[in-house]
């Protein structure tokens, strides 16, 4: 492999001829051959988009030439546009701080803004008035700002459209309502599926309350919380760029020590993310349990068949749909645990778990969007509501004997119903042969669809 002799403050090192990095992201690659997680390419979108603000901040506060000022902007713009992700070669088990990628990232700007009569140091210009411990925090939560805003949030409204819909097919539809996993009063399909999309909007409602937090920014906090080598005005234009840049409300943090060594902020947003998943569990359990069988299960609804479901068991269709949204649900939640451990560990002025955060976090985001889609597409945009067999389970269900309970009384109605169990017979017999009830009365009291509450 060809080579070329890079410099820095521990010397000369040889670097991929190829390679748009330098010495620092060098001597990290060699360092910590670890795993094979790379930092999240979201972090990466993100840390270039700071790098662009500090450059507009820093000309505008007369640190910077315009000419070294445009140049970085031309560079991160060419980053953002041309996916130049295989710049960027680092594993996310390095430094804690995120050091090695923010060099990284000043390394390859550097590189493509420099030209014949322009050099462009990486330190000195492209970090200029910057701190890996204030820039890896901000880029942590403008990813993750832009992923929620951009992506998940309408993922979960799509999913709610479709359920909105649902509901209002199924209005008149009648089934068993179910506690314990034993049969229950009636309720119509649509209120069963209206816990589903109450849900989902409660979710959505946390997220965008989470993002109050996320969107305070740890810029112009430095190495420590002090500032030092920023400055005041550096800060507020490095805002103002940003909003410009994103259209999005972001503030800076007024706390720089809490804003680098503390990642509250990110386990409130993992928090509302673990609730999603704990929601987005419950419905796929709830569909596939509904789903099992076609014969010899509850058969309620029918999921579409998007593949076999079986190497040996011809015309087997599973419920994978359900099965991948709950296996992410379970990967989400198990990241929030590793979250907030990680955000318990900071140690006086900054937390040194920051590239895991990011992994986590990313991966919690997308996950999350991707499975909603595939699930809202592949699953409920093609279920089958089977009214035949929810009518057949309304009409053999013991729980009817509730409707009673205002005429007989609780343990005339148990009476009743175990009766009936214990002879299978159904619960009009039941109550016939103990008495209790008229036959007028009972089709009187009796019926499924007065037993729903209000429409």
């Amino acid at each position: 492999m060809e080579t070329r002799t890079e410099r820095d403050s521990m010397g000369a090192i040889e670097v991929p001829k190829t390679a748009l990095w330098g010495a620092q992201t060098e001597r990290s690659r060699q360092n910590f051959k670890i795993g094979t997680e790379k930092m999240p390419q979201e972090l990466l979108q993100a840390l270039i988009i700071v790098k662009k603000m500090a450059a507009i901040a820093n000309q505008q506060t007369g640190k910077l030439t315009r000419t070294k000022a445009e140049a970085i902007q031309k560079a991160a713009d060419q980053l953002l546009t041309q996916k130049k992700w295989d710049a960027f070669p680092l594993v996310v088990w390095q430094t804690g701080s995120g050091t090695q990628t923010n060099m990284n990232a000043n390394e390859v700007i550097a590189f493509l803004a420099s030209r014949e009569n322009l050099v462009i140091h990486p330190n000195d210009d492209v970090n200029l008035s910057q701190s890996s411990n204030d820039v890896f925090p901000t880029a942590l939560h403008l990813a993750g700002t832009l992923k929620i805003e951009r992506e998940l949030l309408p993922a979960i409204h799509e999913t709610i459209a479709t359920l909105e819909e649902l509901e209002d097919q199924n209005g008149q539809v009648i089934k068993i309502g179910r506690t314990h996993l034993q049969d229950a009063t009636p309720i119509t399909f649509a209120q069963e599926i209206s816990g589903w999309r109450s849900a989902l909007e409660h979710n959505e409602t946390m997220l965008i309350h989470s993002l109050v937090e996320l969107r305070q920014l740890a810029i112009g906090g430095t190495a420590v919380g002090t500032g030092l080598n920023a400055s005041k005005a550096y800060e507020e234009a490095f805002i103002e760029a940003l909003k410009k840049e994103t259209g999005i409300h972001f503030i800076s943090e007024t706390n720089k020590f809490h804003a680098l060594a503390n990642r509250d902020a990110v386990v409130f947003v993992s928090g509302a993310l673990k609730a999603l998943a704990a929601n987005c569990l419950k419905m796929a359990n709830d569909i596939r349990w509904l789903a099992s069988g076609p014969r010899s299960g509850l058969g309620e609804i029918t999921l579409p068949a998007n593949e076999p479901g079986s190497s040996i068991m011809p015309g087997k269709i599973n419920p994978t749909q359900c099965e991948a949204l709950s296996m992410v649900a379970v990967q989400v939640m198990g990241n929030d645990t590793a979250i907030g451990i990680a955000a318990s560990q900071g140690n006086f002025e900054l937390n040194v778990y920051l590239p895991m955060i990011a992994l986590d976090l990313m991966q919690s985001i997308r996950l999350l969007t991707e499975a909603l889609h595939s699930f809202n597409q592949k699953c409920l945009k093609g279920l089958i509501v089977n009214t035949e067999r929810m009518n057949q389970l309304v009409d053999q269900s013991l729980m009817l004997v509730t409707a009673l309970n205002p005429h007989i009384g609780y343990d005339k109605g148990a009476e009743i119903a175990k009766k009936a169990f214990n002879e299978g017979t159904t619960l009009k017999i039941a109550a016939l042969a103990l008495g209790y009830v008229t036959e007028a009365e009972y089709d009187q009291w009796v019926q499924p669809e007065k037993m729903i509450g209000e429409k």
